[in-house]
């Protein structure tokens, strides 16, 4: 049996885990990887990809300035979330604020000093990340559609730099891209939809406090359908093995997530169709494998 201190120190280590939404990280760096095995760097040996320490450094770079991004998120959005997000609010504050801010310097330092191995570019790249995060948290989120634009780029940034460290640049590469890009914009814009209580309450200017829930909705619907060409260029014009039927099944349940979200007014219909889109993009990292599902044994014999 845990004893009350210990009991503590779980929840604040869980709290902890919570604010750096570990396990968007854990989805990320697997992303990374099988995204460097099946579409960056198809040719090179499995055991190179794996065991490239240079890639090792860029992922566990790319981790370090997330979690750090997501604690000076989470710093500036404490009273909204506490309208938004009660309950995961309460948990998320069992860690100090001045804790916070220590790890977050302790997390930007280690970025740098993982990217170090690398090189010079390498410390440019994710310092500028980790200034991107800060700017747009403290300032750029309040600026309407900017914030979502900024918010979404910060998002794909951790598989440009896998993308320029092995040099390929296919067309195929460029349309997943795009793809991933617009799914992430929607889903920003969801947010705002699904959160708008909290803005309201800090003064928030979001596309849907300003122009109505009507204008955002028109402006989700149309990166939705956008988000339909390059998943039927994805089917059509490129090989991509057998995940065609992972951008199949996109493409039938974007087109449901339309009707639902005209049908929305509430905020439990919003975070359904939050969920909706961060199941396709979560379903996606795993639907790499579908690329061709005998890589593994291909490329270790």
């Amino acid at each position: 049996m845990l004893n009350r201190k210990n009991k503590l120190l779980l929840f604040k280590l869980l709290s902890l885990f919570s604010v750096v939404r570990g396990y968007n990280i854990l989805v990320i760096t697997l992303a990374q990887y099988l995204a460097s095995i099946y579409i960056l760097a198809p040719d090179i040996p499995l055991g190179e990809v794996v065991l490239d320490a240079n890639l090792f450094m860029i992922v566990t770079a790319s981790a370090l300035t997330i979690a750090s991004g997501y604690i000076i998120n989470n710093f500036y959005d404490a009273e909204k979330d506490l309208i938004n997000k009660p309950t995961k609010s309460m948990l998320d504050r069992l860690v100090s604020q001045r804790f916070k801010l220590t790890t977050y310097f302790i997390l930007n330092f280690l970025t740098v000093f993982a990217a170090s191995y690398i090189s010079f570019r390498a410390v440019l790249f994710f310092s500028s990340y980790i200034f991107g995060i800060w700017i747009y948290s403290h300032k750029l989120k309040r600026i309407p559609f900017i914030g979502n634009l900024v918010s979404s780029t910060l998002a794909i940034a951790p598989f440009f730099v896998v993308f320029v460290y092995y040099q390929n640049f296919q067309a195929v590469i460029f349309v997943h891209a795009i793809f991933l890009f617009l799914l992430i914009l929607a889903r920003e814009m969801i947010k705002d939809l699904e959160n708008m209580a909290g803005d309201m309450a800090q003064n928030y200017r979001t596309i849907p406090i300003l122009y109505g829930p009507k204008t955002s909705k028109t402006m989700i619907s149309l990166f939705i359908v956008l988000t339909l060409i390059p998943a039927l260029l994805l089917i059509k014009t490129f090989d991509v093995g057998y995940m065609y039927l992972y951008f199949a099944a996109c493409i039938v349940l974007l087109v449901l997530f339309l009707v639902l979200l005209w049908r929305a007014d509430a905020k439990k219909h919003y975070v359904w169709l939050h969920n909706i889109i961060k199941f396709i993009i979560v379903a996606g990292v795993f639907s790499i494998l579908l690329i061709d599902v005998d890589v593994v044994l291909n490329r270790i014999l």
